[in-house]
């Protein structure tokens, strides 16, 4: 007689824990040399000067503007 498990338990029932990846600093942020601005599975990208942070081509593009810091805002 052929048996059938009822009920069992799920394959795929197992649950990660979040990386927090994505954007961490949003455009005309004030930013410091060595901030990480965007947080990726397999990059960083990171600011390499003091600045401001600005997008471009649609948010594929980051760029920081020099010269921007927290007392000229």
């Amino acid at each position: 007689m052929a048996h059938k498990k009822g009920q069992g338990s799920v394959k795929n029932g197992r649950d990660s824990v979040s990386k927090r990846l994505g954007v961490k600093k949003f455009g005309s942020e004030i930013v410091v040399a060595g901030n990480i601005i965007v947080l990726g599975r397999d990059y960083t990208i990171f600011a390499l000067i003091d600045g401001s942070v600005r997008f471009d081509r649609g948010g594929r593009r980051v760029n920081v503007d020099p010269g921007m810091t927290a007392s000229s805002s």
